[in-house]
């Protein structure tokens, strides 16, 4: 609902700007209602946790980890460079910080429950989430690649930007690669989970 009382003044008391929202004028679900009609696509991002033991060669590798996002964007073609915004202190968040090497697989509309999967809130292990999802591991990353994605890119992160409440990782694509010509992208508008047409 479009919030109409009038916006506090420049001089208003700091107590009434903090009754009224953000001091900027604008609330939490406000913003977060007029960004719900942006519609966005939606991908998967994956990385494997760095060895127990690094100087063991014989030591287990980590679990790969998983996250839907839909803050995924294109920065740059030359050098090629990707951005993801990560919620500052989530697993992946933390994990990009000491793995530099990543994956994205963009999903296809018939996907969705890959999706929801990895958006799930005080979800189980993300080994038992991989479990039953074909993928291929990436050449550089050694990360999950979806089979069935739209397209697949494996990044090294160049850069951590702290932006609020998130982290924006900005990542030089090694690998672009198109494995699968069918179906259209799973998109994310409104809340929802959609796709074109």
């Amino acid at each position: 609902m479009l919030n109409t009382s009038p916006l506090p003044s420049p001089s208003a008391s700091p107590t009434a700007t903090a009754a009224f929202g953000h001091a900027e004028g604008v609330s939490n679900d406000e913003f977060r209602a007029a960004m719900s009609r942006l519609a966005a696509g939606v991908v998967l991002v994956t990385a494997q946790e760095p060895p127990l033991d690094p100087d063991d060669p014989m030591a287990p590798a980590g679990e790969d980890v998983g996250m839907t996002a839909t803050a995924f964007v294109s920065v740059s073609l030359d050098p090629p460079l990707a951005l993801v915004s990560l919620r500052e202190g989530s697993r992946m968040d933390d994990l990009l910080a000491e793995q530099p090497l990543w994956a994205v697989s963009v999903l296809a509309e018939s996907q969705r429950h890959i999706a929801g999967r990895f958006a799930m809130k005080g979800r189980i292990s993300d080994r038992l989430l991989f479990e039953d999802i074909p993928y291929v591991r990436g050449e550089v990353s050694g990360a999950p690649l979806v089979g069935g994605a739209l397209a697949t890119l494996e990044l090294r992160t160049e850069q951590r930007v702290p932006a609020g409440d998130h982290t924006l990782v900005v990542g030089r694509v090694l690998t672009a690669r198109l494995p699968s010509a069918d179906g259209g992208p799973l998109l994310h508008f409104r809340g929802r989970y959609r796709h074109l047409g």
